[in-house]
């Protein structure tokens, strides 16, 4: 469900904590990850090494695993970590207090 930039993703209980929820918008697929604090983050769903879907990667800490190749996205920033180097487009990440719906701004 699209309303002008902000994206219904599901609620905060369908993602398990260290696990993920892909959604796609126009073209781009986002992956939304839920860590084990309970933080909710959006990044593009694709390494920028060989485009590996992060949302398939192992959550440690803030950071995702590409199963490919394991390179390390920080969510948060989306920087790849060192010793490699990139970084994926991040989305902000609104949680609805009343009902634990997640939406993504895409705008």
């Amino acid at each position: 469900m699209v309303n002008s930039d902000k994206v219904l993703v599901g609620t905060v209980t369908d993602i398990d904590a260290k696990g993920s929820r892909k959604v796609r918008v126009r073209e781009t697929e986002i992956a939304v990850f839920r860590l084990s604090d309970g933080k909710v983050l959006a990044v593009e769903n694709r390494c920028p090494h060989k485009g590996g879907l992060l949302s398939e990667g192992m959550v440690c800490g803030t950071a995702v695993h590409c199963p490919l190749h394991d390179w390390r996205i920080d969510l948060a920033s989306g920087r790849v970590q060192e010793p490699d180097e990139g970084c994926v487009t991040t989305y902000p990440v609104e949680i609805d207090d009343e009902n634990g719906f997640i939406y993504v701004r895409v705008g």
